[in-house]
């Protein structure tokens, strides 16, 4: 996704740096990877539709009780809550021991899933890549061949230059490749 976006002249969108994979939606709901040391990282996000939690300063904000997204989680959680650059309030907090990922016990629906992340970067299917890719001039609304999506999706940040090109033909091929490198290079 972070090679189709930055093609497309989209760089913000999705992109990685040195310690953070970040994402977003270009409609307000967005999330954010940050790596920790010891293998640990935490996903912290927000979905401004469906995100019913209350953290922080959201909850004085919206005078709402505020959800404790960090209820028996280890400090290490909370090294780095700046919803920066992308959002204001967060509302969700998922935490990766370097085993298995966690989050506080809360009942209200966090917005994790309808924040799209996982459909948008390709983990579960890649009809919002296909979707994105489709508007390259080009192809002129066609969506590009699936057997080229998923070889790009499977490439995973090795995206090459004939990759991209059969996916989003006439766009910055450089511009993409050099964005999904970079995430080899954030953990």
């Amino acid at each position: 996704m972070a090679a189709v976006c930055a093609s497309r002249g989209w760089g913000d969108n999705v992109y990685a740096t040195e310690n953070q994979w970040l994402y977003h939606d270009g409609g307000g709901n967005w999330a954010c990877l940050r790596f920790q040391d010891q293998g640990r990282a935490v996903l912290l996000g927000h979905d401004h539709e469906y995100s019913d939690t209350y953290f922080g300063a959201a909850a004085e904000y919206f005078d709402e009780e505020e959800t404790n997204l960090l209820a028996d989680a280890p400090e290490w959680w909370s090294l780095n809550l700046d919803p920066k650059p992308f959002g204001e309030w967060i509302g969700f907090i998922y935490g990766w021991d370097g085993r298995q990922w966690q989050r506080a016990n809360y009942q209200v629906n966090d917005g994790f899933n309808s924040v799209g992340l996982l459909d948008a970067c390709s983990v579960t299917d890649i009809e919002t890549l296909a979707e994105f890719a489709a508007d390259a001039p080009s192809l002129n609304g066609v969506t590009p061949d699936r057997k080229a999506l998923i070889a790009l999706v499977q490439a995973d940040a090795n995206v090459t230059d004939t990759l991209l090109e059969s996916v989003v033909p006439g766009w910055d091929i450089a511009a993409g490749v050099a964005a999904a490198r970079k995430f080899l290079d954030a953990r």
